[in-house]
């Protein structure tokens, strides 16, 4: 049976890493896909930095899930060497924090433009991803988002396909998929089952692509997490809220949310967070 492990991007709850961990807490979470800390990017810290980072983690018992980096979200005309020194760095990061993943992106494509006129310029860039990640253990995690070549589950499929390289997986976020009008189940699922090695947490509405909790939207997040539970699926579910401008049912009626919980980020995550474990209860009701 499957073990999902509940993960978090921490940096919407609050910019404090004190904050963000008293929070998780709260939700009984343990790993935060670190993204940003103290309103910076985690890949724009030094190393002696990132050490202290993990000082503070250890000290309250917290692991990092993945490095939620913006490897490759340049565009795919921008100079890409200083963008590849940025990800050596990010290796090293990951190192410390002891991770096995790197989350990371495959170039904006020029609005208006033909995705396939740069499919090879963005296989190129990755093939250096590979090889500067190779022997470290790492898993590079290609996230679907929305205006870069891999923003369809046909050009994952491709990319991944192309790059058969057993430590490139994917991060499969069904928001993201209805934000570029993608069939999130039966369609992308069935077509990158066998890529998924983690999973974001987020919903969103077809009609203005707009996100959701886990379970109000279009993205099939049950019937995902339910196939991949029947699959024996082991790893992160990482909750990405992006509710900061929800609206649209009272949270305090559904019974999703501590009525005194602040408002702001931890409000927020709290919605997130309590629709995802709604969802969990049911499908191991189910079994």
């Amino acid at each position: 049976m499957s073990k999902f492990i509940l993960s978090a991007f921490a940096d919407e709850i609050d910019p404090d890493l004190k904050v963000q961990m008293d929070v998780l807490e709260q939700h009984d979470i343990r790993y935060i896909e670190m993204r940003g800390v103290y309103g910076k990017n985690l890949v724009q810290y030094s190393l002696e930095e990132v050490k202290e980072i993990k000082k503070q983690l250890d000290d309250r018992g917290f692991k990092i899930s993945a490095i939620g980096s913006p490897i490759g979200k340049i565009g795919i005309l921008d100079d890409f060497e200083p963008h590849l020194e940025l990800f050596k760095h990010t290796i090293e990061i990951a190192k410390i924090l002891e991770t096995d993943y790197i989350r990371m992106f495959s170039f904006y494509i020029p609005k208006g433009d033909d995705p396939a006129k740069y499919r090879d310029e963005v296989i190129r860039r990755w093939e250096e991803f590979i090889k500067a990640a190779e022997g470290t253990g790492l898993t590079l995690l290609h996230e679907n988002e929305k205006g870069i070549y891999g923003d369809t589950a046909e050009r994952c499929l491709d990319l991944l396909k192309t790059l058969d390289c057993d430590y490139v997986k994917l991060t499969f976020d069904p928001a993201n998929f209805v934000q570029c009008d993608v069939e999130t189940y039966p369609h992308a699922f069935n077509l990158l089952k066998s890529y998924i090695a983690y999973m974001h947490i987020k919903d969103a509405l077809y009609s203005n692509h707009s996100v959701v909790p886990s379970g109000y939207g279009d993205g099939k997040v049950k019937e995902i997490l339910t196939e991949l539970y029947q699959m024996g699926y082991e790893g992160f579910l990482s909750i990405e809220p992006h509710l900061g401008n929800f609206v649209g049912f009272s949270e305090l009626e559904q019974g999703i949310v501590d009525p005194n919980m602040p408002e702001g980020g931890p409000k927020q995550f709290g919605i997130a967070a309590n629709a995802l474990k709604k969802i969990l209860s049911q499908i191991e009701r189910r079994e």
